[in-house]
């Protein structure tokens, strides 16, 4: 798209430093509570996906502000990270980000008027300068790149035109991947507030938004009473492909979650055959999933799980409709009151006989259907922004493998 608007002139090889003005180090100061105008940045409030300034937990810098206007980011400042594990993290400042000082584990390179901030950040995020970071920043200790290292980076660019055109172009990407990322943020909290009004709160019979205009209040029952507990082995190795209930993800192939196979091939014969359509229960704890997934074989196909996830199927209620109950917030108070997370931190510990005494709530059939459906279209607009980002950051990756030497 480019080559067939500008007719590039050979690049010449650079390095970082040739483009700044400066490197800096930042303020060796501490975070306070956000005064409402001074903006403190640190390593962890640059986002490692978008590398935006993070803005939902503002601070202030605890200084004097006069006297210390050096460490006040201007347009088209770039800041690098210098030490730690997210060592050569970069940011680019922009106008709208506020008024921002910069913390002391940060370099910040003010590019100068012959090269394009725009064009030098893209730079930050291709493959060569990554494995420039991984090899300078090996030490004894910590890992860490300083300020005369970066400066010695070396880079290949054409005069400031052309700069400037390149810079625009990713600029432009980078503002439809925030977009679509924006969206499906959106999305996702629209999903969850739904699943809050779904379902009876404790201690109510209705939910508190009915899609249904029939009338009447929402009945319970035990897991066990609309379950099976199963046990069916992979006797004879009948089924190879091991699958994972991943909090994020959902019931997938262990090696499409692991980039490998986990299990043995030889022990396989004691897994559990997880058919589709099953829910599987598992006791690791993560941040997606406080007492554990469930989740629900999707996948169209049987596989095989370890005899340590908790396998079930279902009768007399709509599955979609429980599949998104397991996704809400509803079942924990029940799980946290009677089970705990036992000896290993990771993990759930509850009895099979008591996690089968857990109450599902549950409308008519037909409000069940209704309520499956609903969600299922939040689901689908979700897929729908993730293809689209997913399909813009490979033509991003593409084209910086491409364009830049």
């Amino acid at each position: 798209m480019l080559n067939e608007t500008f007719n590039f002139d050979t690049w010449e090889q650079r390095k970082l430093g040739d483009t700044s003005d400066s490197f800096e180090y930042g303020l060796n100061a501490s975070a306070t509570e956000f005064d409402g105008e001074n903006k403190y940045i640190r390593i962890t409030d640059i986002d490692d996906d978008s590398r935006k300034f993070k803005q939902d937990k503002l601070t202030s810098p605890e200084i004097k502000f006069s006297g210390n206007n050096n460490y006040l980011l201007k347009k088209g400042d770039i800041l690098l990270t210098r030490t730690g594990a997210s060592v050569g993290k970069s940011y680019r400042y922009q106008d709208h980000d506020g008024k921002v000082y910069y913390a002391g584990f940060l370099i910040r390179a003010r590019i100068n008027i012959n090269n394009d901030s725009k064009f030098v950040f893209q730079i930050t995020l291709t493959d060569k300068y990554r494995n420039f970071i991984n090899v300078t920043s090996q030490r004894s200790g910590q890992p860490g790149v300083n300020a005369k290292e970066y400066s010695s980076f070396p880079l290949y660019a054409p005069k400031l035109k052309e700069q400037s055109a390149i810079g625009v172009f990713f600029e432009q990407l980078d503002n439809a991947i925030a977009l679509h990322q924006e969206k499906l943020h959106i999305s996702k909290e629209m999903k969850r507030g739904f699943l809050q009004v779904l379902f009876p709160k404790t201690g109510e019979s209705t939910s508190e938004l009915r899609l249904t205009t029939l009338e009447g209040d929402w009945q319970r029952r035990e897991l066990g009473d609309i379950s099976d507990k199963i046990t069916e082995k992979n006797i004879d190795n009948v089924f190879l492909e091991t699958f994972t209930n991943s909090a994020e993800y959902g019931i997938i192939s262990q090696r499409d979650f692991f980039d490998k196979d986990i299990s043995n091939n030889k022990n396989l014969d004691g897994y559990y055959i997880v058919r589709e359509d099953y829910f599987v229960y598992n006791p690791r704890i993560s941040n997606f999933a406080p007492v554990g997934p469930i989740k629900q074989n999707k996948l169209g196909r049987p596989g095989v799980m370890s005899p340590l996830y908790y396998v079930f199927k279902t009768y007399d209620i709509n599955t979609v409709y429980l599949e998104f109950f397991f996704n809400s917030t509803y079942w924990y108070k029940f799980m946290k009151l009677n089970g705990d997370s036992g000896a290993r931190a990771d993990r759930f510990a509850i009895k099979d006989a008591i996690l089968k005494k857990m109450p599902i709530p549950y409308p008519s059939l037909m409000e069940q259907e209704r309520i499956g459906i609903f969600l299922k279209k939040f689901d689908s607009i979700v897929g729908l922004h993730q293809k689209k980002i997913d399909k813009l950051q490979q033509i991003k990756k593409a084209y910086l493998q491409k364009m830049f030497i």
